[in-house]
């Protein structure tokens, strides 16, 4: 069964940090860029960061770029997000997917895969 299950969303102030991990299953991780999109309220899902099969390529969006890091484990199927210096902005419900193929983008329509979402909530 394909399955991308998120952990580690919360509620926490602005300048904080919270990590995200997302567990796959084997068959939808391998080979795979994963990555992380998120969705505020009344707003499109956006794209955060993405990671290709290797770790070696690895893109931010602009807003989260220098606060956020992206990392994998292979050997573990799971892949991370490491949040930084939180923003009230940074709210939204944030995504694990793993993308049809091993090309690192940030197009929506690239990823096959879903998770159901984790909400991240940063006050000021």
């Amino acid at each position: 069964q394909v399955q991308l299950v998120e952990s580690g969303g919360g509620l926490v102030q602005a300048g904080d940090s919270l990590r995200l991990s997302c567990a796959a299953s084997g068959d939808i991780f391998s080979r795979r860029v994963m990555g992380w999109f998120r969705q505020a309220p009344g707003k499109e899902r956006e794209f955060v960061a993405a990671v290709s099969w290797s770790g070696t390529t690895i893109r931010y969006a602009e807003p989260v770029q220098g606060r956020f890091s992206i990392f994998r484990d292979n050997a573990k199927n799971t892949v991370s997000l490491q949040m930084n210096s939180l923003k009230p902005e940074d709210t939204a419900v944030y995504y694990c997917a793993a993308r049809r193929n091993n090309v690192v983008d940030s197009d929506y329509a690239g990823y096959a895969y879903w998770g159901q979402g984790t909400q991240v909530t940063v006050s000021s």
